[in-house]
């Protein structure tokens, strides 16, 4: 499987809301992320087949709230009509009826309305992680296999991967200062730019380095000891 359909290994993306200002806020979010690109948008079941027959897409956004019919109902006419596009669902539908059929019918993921960009970041970065872990051929061991099932968590540190004591808003407060930063930096800039002390701020890197979420590299000045520097891998 490659990367993506797109020019430059770019995800294509569709997506679908009956809302055309949601629609034109999640596309926008979708364009922030990198490595994705917004292919179209569509604001009915209709809309979205027409585009889905006549343009290749790796991803579709998907509302389950649609005019014409719901998302699901579309997910199963897209699978009987050959369209096998990879699935993620954004809707406020959140009745465990739904969230079950969603799993059923093959989506990846569901993301529940109101949500941030961090969220949808969130799921994006899964699934790239997901395509990635899923390149090449041949038979998969368990690590690899472990990796692909994995993928879709996310690329944060969830509250389940934080050990007692620490706060995952805290994390993801470290996480997007070092998403945001051009190159590493040190855990005083961290400390700074997130207004975090900077024993909180070691404690975070140190923490998100052993999960493998940061890379530490060592800045050698003339004189003293080496600077720690970290950078979001």
């Amino acid at each position: 499987m490659t990367l993506g359909t797109g020019l430059g290994g770019h995800l294509e993306v569709l997506v679908v809301d009956d809302d055309v200002r949601v629609a034109r806020v999640n596309a926008a979010y979708v364009g922030k992320v990198a490595g994705f690109r917004v292919a179209g948008q569509a604001h009915s079941a209709t809309e979205a087949l027409a585009f889905l027959k006549r343009t290749p897409v790796d991803l579709v956004l998907l509302d389950h709230y649609l005019p014409d019919e719901t998302g699901l109902s579309l997910v199963r006419r897209l699978r009987q009509l050959g369209h096998h596009n990879d699935i993620i669902m954004v809707t406020a539908a959140r009745d465990i009826a739904t969230v079950q059929a969603a799993m059923r019918h093959g989506a990846l993921q569901y993301l529940v309305k109101p949500f941030t960009f961090a969220g949808l970041r969130a799921k994006l970065e899964g699934y790239a992680a997901l395509r990635r872990a899923l390149e090449g051929d041949g038979e998969a061991g368990q690590d690899q296999v472990d990796r692909i099932f994995g993928a879709l968590g996310g690329a944060s540190a969830g509250p389940a991967e934080l050990p007692k004591g620490h706060s995952a808003l805290t994390a993801d407060l470290v996480r997007e200062v070092l998403r945001g930063a051009e190159g590493p930096l040190s855990a005083q800039e961290v400390a700074e730019r997130s207004s975090l002390s900077r024993q909180t701020a070691q404690r975070y890197l140190k923490l998100l380095e052993r999960t493998g979420r940061v890379r530490l590299s060592l800045k050698y000045g003339e004189t003293g000891r080496p600077e720690h520097r970290y950078v979001w891998v």
